[in-house]
């Protein structure tokens, strides 16, 4: 039904004047979802409280719950047709009445880790730009039919939401900052292992998918306490991120993995000065693809002792600087950062492996990321002792990743079991920090153990370059002739 729904929906915006990409289709159908996934919550902890004896009082006032406004029905449970809105009715209670009334949420509740404040913020951010009120009462109606109360309901509407960042990462138009392929988000939160208590952190939060999935990896502990689901909910989870269509669509992301307040904070990370970063802003554990080939500008750049312009560059000294002593971090970075040869890359891979432990260097295959063609690694370290070895693994795969031939979890089955006792192999070895070049200290991927592939040719194709050959010695044979 969800899949389903979802078509639908994106055939009928993909018609509507105001909306023009999957950026747009994915922002219009988030408030939307969000609005009836709320209207479910506030039935659930109604029951729940009618349960236990106590009452309840609704976040939402009457007129804007959503069997009033989106599906008013009649006694029979169907659509009160006297009583919907549509059409330019519809448009205007929406635009001048619906969003304004939820973004003053932010700035009447009681603290930002509320879920009133987060409902205020993703109405500050977003707009209603479905010009056809006709339209967007057939939206509502589908999107009355979905059910957000069972947990298999959630799980099967969080994974469809992932799809759709997915396809808007296909999309283009900066899609990459968005998605990064879950078959390696969850390899990634495997190898750093979480524990119930940590601090995880993400910086370039994007969409949330590192932290959802870590949500996940630890939902899944068993006999889990009341107390550490509280903790789950309310003490775990951190990120901050820059966009504003980002910052909504990780927020909507937690909420619909089941976190319903999340802590996501809409800042600019790398506005913050290093220094003034203390001990109580640290995490234990930091998760991140940090968006690469942007350029920060000079006022950027001054709040770090290393001074480039390449922002995945700056991340990673932010990601170094907020890590607890002790903590750990699995970060996505492009493989050029081993290599380069300007001061900027000198300097951090040497800051990198003196103040932290870089034990294991993941090399992505080209393709892992769709629509981009830069090649990634993965770095994987935990803070406060220096570097003594770097156990690489090279993924070599024989298929070439795309769109429609994407990475999964099988293919990176290799690289855990190995990366657990550095175990060498055709794709995986071992080096000493101190043979590293000490003016460069150049970490560059190179596999001493790959045997170079015998390229055995067909006997045809032999013949006939014998032939060409001879061709070539009786050309130049008789031209010789004529000068004698």
């Amino acid at each position: 039904m969800f899949e389903q729904t979802f078509k639908n929906i994106d055939d009928i915006l993909h018609k509507d004047a105001g909306c023009s990409s999957e950026l747009d289709y994915i922002e219009q159908t988030s408030w939307i979802l969000f609005l009836k996934y709320l209207d479910d919550l506030e039935r659930e902890k109604e029951i729940s409280a009618l349960l236990n004896g106590e009452s309840y009082t609704s976040l939402i006032a009457p007129e804007y719950k959503w069997d009033t406004w989106a599906y008013p029905k009649t006694q029979e449970g169907k659509l009160d047709e006297h009583l919907a809105l549509t059409g330019d009715d519809l448009k205007e209670f929406v635009d001048h009445k619906l969003f304004p009334y939820f973004k003053r949420f932010k700035s009447e509740a009681l603290s930002a880790d509320t879920l009133e404040y987060k409902i205020g913020e993703i109405f500050s951010e977003l707009k209603n730009k479905i010009q056809s009120g006709y339209s967007l009462r057939e939206i509502l109606t589908m999107v009355n039919e979905l059910k957000f109360r069972s947990k298999s309901d959630k799980h099967e509407m969080s994974h469809l939401y992932e799809a759709k960042i997915k396809n808007m990462g296909n999309a283009g138009r900066n899609g990459g900052e968005y998605y990064t392929p879950r078959a390696l988000i969850k390899t990634i939160v495997k190898v750093v292992n979480p524990k119930i208590g940590d601090k995880i952190y993400d910086g370039a939060v994007g969409s949330a998918g590192f932290l959802c999935e870590a949500f996940e990896f630890l939902r899944e502990k068993e006999n889990l306490t009341t107390k550490d689901l509280e903790v789950l909910q309310k003490d775990t989870f951190y990120g901050k991120e820059k966009k504003s269509l980002a910052y909504i669509i990780g927020i909507m992301n937690m909420i619909l993995h089941g976190i319903e307040a999340p802590n996501i904070v809409h800042t600019n990370t790398l506005a913050e000065n290093l220094s003034d970063i203390q001990e109580k802003d640290r995490f234990n554990i930091i998760l991140a693809n940090p968006p690469f080939g942007g350029k920060e500008r000079k006022e950027v750049q001054q709040n770090f002792p290393i001074k480039t312009g390449e922002t995945a560059f700056l991340f990673l000294q932010h990601f170094i600087k907020i890590l607890k002593v002790g903590g750990s971090a699995g970060i996505v970075i492009k493989n050029t950062f081993l290599s380069n040869t300007d001061n900027a890359s000198i300097a951090l891979r040497k800051l990198l492996i003196e103040s932290c432990n870089l034990h294991t260097v993941l090399d992505m295959p080209g393709g892992t990321f769709t629509g981009a063609g830069v090649k990634t690694v993965v770095l994987f370290f935990t803070k406060g002792v220096p570097t003594q070895s770097i156990w690489y693994y090279q993924l070599n795969l024989d298929r070439n990743l795309g769109k429609t031939n994407a990475l999964s979890e099988d293919d990176l089955a290799e690289f855990l079991k190995f990366q657990k006792t550095r175990g060498v192999s055709e794709n995986s070895w071992l080096i000493n920090v101190d043979t590293l070049n000490e003016e460069t200290c150049d970490l560059s991927v190179k596999n001493p153990n790959k045997k170079e592939e015998v390229v055995h040719r067909e006997p045809k194709d032999i013949i006939d370059e014998i032939k060409l050959l001879d061709l070539e010695s009786m050309e130049i044979l008789s031209r010789i002739g004529e000068l004698v």
